[in-house]
């Protein structure tokens, strides 16, 4: 099983009712939520470790998890409301407002951390849960605890507006992209990491922190992942681009998908792992992803859709 560790939220989408008026309309989302619900959905098992609500938006969640596939049996239940990101759209592009004060996800505390069971080969971790306490330091506490063992995906999927110690962040980002195997970053993502500069290089340098691979994606330009062994590159599907929510989302869980299924999801794994094999992954995530902007909110693809 891949466990994916973070937020599970309410993403409050922007509609109009039938009289034309603005609203909003909640939906199950979260970027590490998404990644598992991809996961699920390619048929490949996959948990969620969160701190989950037991109100009517925690209910929303587990349901929708349940219907893909998702095993919640590691997720820490509580009493305290769901989180709430509202979105508004610009050109297709999300953005995000956050409402998560003392919410279930935010107030996982290290008491909540599991045994992880042995079917566990690899774990995610990313999204807002990273810049908030008390669920950051708890996060990263699993982290350290397991990379040594498992295989680690991080994405940042960083959201500045979000974040209140900047220079904490930074530090902590340090150390998780250290004990790392995968990080995917977008553009946007690199160079509020790295600063300025052409992507390739500070791509070569965030490698230099730690991880084995490093993935930037960049939107309708494609992905591109640098390894010891070089660079390789997959373009982007054409598609109507709806909007953008959970498209990063998607590529990850169909990143580890696709290494699932090869065989290469573990420390030796990724090790050995072959240029044509890492070109099949970028290209099975980029189809994965495609499929998910061409259609309203964060809607990952089933594994019959890209057959």
């Amino acid at each position: 099983m891949i466990l994916c560790c973070g937020e599970a939220l309410i993403d409050m989408l922007p509609r109009q009712t039938a009289g034309g008026s603005d609203c909003f309309q909640p939906f199950p989302g979260g970027s590490v939520f998404n990644t598992a619900v991809t996961l699920g959905r390619l048929g490949v098992p996959a948990g969620l470790f969160t701190g989950l609500s037991r109100d009517l938006f925690g209910a929303q969640l587990a349901a929708y998890l349940a219907g893909s596939g998702v095993d919640i049996a590691l997720a820490a239940r509580s009493d305290r409301p769901t989180t709430l990101a509202f979105v508004t759209l610009t050109d297709g592009q999300a953005r995000y407002a956050f409402y998560d004060e003392n919410t279930a996800g935010r107030m996982l505390g290290t008491d909540a951390l599991p045994a992880l069971p042995d079917d566990v080969s690899a774990l995610f971790f990313g999204g807002i849960s990273l810049m908030v306490e008390p669920a950051a330091t708890t996060y990263e506490t699993l982290l350290l605890r397991e990379a040594p063992r498992r295989p680690v995906m991080v994405d940042p999927n960083i959201r500045p507006g979000f974040i209140s110690d900047e220079a904490a962040y930074r530090a902590r980002l340090d150390r998780l992209l250290a004990q790392a195997a995968i990080v995917k970053v977008s553009d946007e993502d690199l160079h509020w990491i790295m600063g300025s500069g052409e992507l390739e290089d500070l791509a070569h340098g965030l490698r230099a922190r730690g991880p084995g691979i490093v993935c930037v994606t960049e939107g309708a330009k494609g992905v591109r992942a640098v390894t010891a062994s070089g660079v390789t590159v997959a373009s982007a599907r054409r598609v109507e681009v709806v909007d953008t929510v959970g498209a990063g989302d998607t590529f990850n869980g169909a990143f580890l998908a696709a290494l699932y299924r090869a065989g290469a999801l573990s420390h030796a794994g990724l090790a050995e792992l072959s240029q044509d094999r890492l070109t099949d992954a970028l290209g099975y995530a980029s189809r994965a992803a495609a499929v998910t902007v061409s259609r309203e909110g964060a809607d990952p693809p089933w594994e019959r859709e890209l057959a």
